[in-house]
């Protein structure tokens, strides 16, 4: 009798004390899925918002995307439920912003891990059409050249005007100190060339910030 009652408290303080599991067979584990909430709408955003907002005007962003739907749509690579001029907005966002990935991943409507995603697959798509767009004049082209920058500023034989710029990244952990300019921020020293119309013709961005100017030239 008392070996029996010993044995009963015994088995109800256990299941107070200890958890109860699920048979491995029922045993779940919770998905996290990723949500998608629409907070971005370009129709509803003032003309001089959205330059301030993507550094591009409203024509251009929509062309852009237009171009870039076809790569964002596949069914292999759209992140779940976000409509690529969402993908677009938000990349170009982050681009000029130089915010963080968070910061614009809340912006948009996004969680960061998503957002990644996100720009990982704008970037490979805007690389993937990079070509079409900067492209250095062939030399048929070279007269008109020169007579759109004669017209702006009256000197004559101008075929481009060329610059460099440092653009501020979070460097890897090799070799971390190349990346480190002479102002003491980590960048890439890219140089840059573009037309009268300002449209770029040529991009060199294959030196890290603690190579000189000339070097790059």
């Amino acid at each position: 009798m008392l070996w029996a009652l010993t044995c009963g408290l015994l088995d109800s303080v256990l299941h107070v004390v200890l958890p109860r599991h699920r048979p491995l067979g029922l045993a779940r584990r919770r998905r996290n899925v990723p949500v998608y909430r629409p907070l971005v709408d370009l129709s509803t955003m003032e003309e001089r918002h959205v330059i301030l907002t993507y550094r591009l005007n409203r024509a251009t962003v929509q062309e852009l995307c237009a171009q870039l739907e076809p790569d964002l749509m596949s069914p292999i690579r759209q992140p779940t439920g976000i409509p690529p001029l969402v993908q677009v907005l938000s990349v170009l966002h982050f681009l000029a912003s130089g915010s963080f990935q968070t910061t614009v991943a809340i912006s948009s409507g996004m969680s960061q891990p998503m957002f990644s995603k996100v720009l990982s697959r704008v970037l490979s798509a805007l690389m993937k059409y990079m070509r079409s767009y900067i492209i250095f004049p062939e030399v048929g082209d070279l007269p008109t050249v020169k007579g759109d920058f004669y017209v702006l500023g009256h000197i004559p034989n101008i075929i481009g005007a060329i610059d460099g710029t440092h653009v501020a990244l979070v460097p890897p952990k090799d070799n971390e100190q190349v990346y480190r300019n002479r102002k003491n921020y980590h960048s890439m020293n890219v140089q840059v060339v573009c037309l009268a119309d300002q449209y770029i013709s040529h991009l060199n961005a294959k030196f890290p910030g603690s190579v000189h100017d000339a070097y790059v030239m």
